[in-house]
């Protein structure tokens, strides 16, 4: 039963804002770069070992925390990981040894994975069912706004109160969000009928979640491959822009995804058909870099196709969400970890894969290795989409009852 609407908006709230609280958190090194390096005496080397440890805790508590929001829900795991944040954060001010910054920086990576779980089981729990994709989308919004525009507040007040005192005040919100988070995120009753192992197997197990991950996987080449990473060496020997240019142009794929996430939520909650959309999205990314590699396009043209690209990068969403529709309601919150795993993982296998084609081509001062590396993301997007294609087929076939019997769904 659907709670209150009051208690379902307040929730979703919270929740929400833990998701921006947790990427601000996540840039907050880069901009207190040179305080945190003078004050620990490492080099920038190190530093970015530090910034990096984020994701192995990210990436290695994902699957635990998305068992406990199925079997205690959000209520108490969220407020535990916030206040895991909030400890992260504390060896950056007192510690003089660097080892606890980095334990602590662990600890922020942990306690951050449960913002995107939890705002899953939350919208789970207290929307309908019609209405996941579009307040999972407000809420990715809200994350990207954090991300994008985040920065420079913090790093203007760094430069009015310092750097120790921004953490301070960062560590009392982050108390703050936790008591809200206990009070107004509603206690469910934790699931006893089957063991946690069974859980893992009846998601694992399921074919049609597996190959929907796999399908999403094959299209973050944009965001996780070339936006992060490639995307400005790209533009800089291929297209000759300059440094600046170079820099910002890649950003636009962020930002079309803060107004793609709504858009196509809307689009495939009004017209129900979630991996028809998915497949349009795909489409359109494989013909911007099928043009982008080609050298069809101008500065303007790159600004406008990255923000398309963008846009339909939110295809991950609705992917999340048509692979929890796959599986019984008791483990959907476990499906949401399963399914954000594997698609993040892709962005190691983009990362790699666009290196390795660079190298054997020439190295990064070769206008054609770049050609051909960047030629990968096209590729995959193809392969992705295609797999949509099939996902669709299989699951009209499955509604469609057979002829001349009394057909049944499975």
């Amino acid at each position: 039963m659907k709670l209150s609407k009051n208690i379902a908006w307040f929730a979703w709230v919270t929740a929400s804002v833990f998701y921006a609280y947790q990427y601000i958190l996540r840039v907050m090194p880069n901009i207190m770069l040179d305080d945190i390096v003078q004050q620990f005496h490492i080099n920038p080397v190190v530093f970015g070992q530090f910034a990096g440890v984020y994701y192995i805790g990210y990436a290695a508590l994902h699957l635990p925390i998305g068992i406990m929001l199925d079997r205690i829900g959000p209520r108490k795991v969220m407020t535990g990981c916030i206040l895991l944040t909030v400890i992260g954060l504390l060896p950056i001010v007192f510690a003089t040894h660097w080892i606890y910054p980095v334990i602590g920086r662990v600890f922020i990576g942990i306690g951050s994975s449960a913002a995107i779980l939890g705002t899953f089981k939350i919208i789970r729990m207290t929307f309908s069912a019609e209405r996941f994709t579009r307040m999972l989308s407000l809420s990715v919004t809200i994350g990207l706004i954090g991300a994008i525009y985040g920065g420079g507040p913090v790093s203007h007040l760094c430069s009015i109160l310092g750097y120790k005192a921004v953490v301070l005040i960062f560590a009392g919100l982050g108390l703050t969000l936790a008591v809200l988070t206990y009070v107004l995120v509603p206690e469910i009753k934790p699931s006893e009928n089957k063991t946690v192992w069974a859980d893992i197997k009846t998601v694992m197990k399921n074919h049609r979640v597996i190959f929907t991950c796999l399908s999403a996987g094959l299209m973050v080449g944009p965001l996780e491959g070339f936006a992060d990473v490639w995307g400005s060496s790209f533009l800089r020997q291929v297209y000759g822009v300059s440094d600046k240019t170079a820099s910002y142009l890649p950003s636009m794929i962020f930002i079309g995804m803060c107004f793609g996430a709504p858009f196509l939520s809307l689009i495939a909650e009004k017209t129900g058909r979630y991996l028809s959309v998915i497949i349009g999205a795909g489409a359109i990314m494989f013909l911007v870099f099928l043009a982008l590699i080609l050298q069809l396009f101008n500065v303007d043209g790159i600004t406008l196709g990255f923000l398309l690209v963008g846009m339909c990068c939110a295809y991950q969403i609705l992917a999340i969400y048509k692979a929890s529709t796959y599986v019984p309601d008791h483990v959907a919150g476990l499906t949401t970890a399963v399914a954000n795993m594997l698609i993040m993982s892709f962005g190691y296998v983009f990362h790699t894969g666009i290196g390795v084609i660079v190298n054997a081509y020439g190295g990064i001062e070769s206008t054609q290795a770049f050609v051909y590396g960047i030629g990968f993301v096209p590729l995959t997007l193809a392969l992705g989409t295609l797999g949509f294609a099939l996902v669709a087929y299989s699951d009209r076939a499955r509604t469609q009852p057979q002829f001349g019997s009394t057909a049944h769904s499975t």
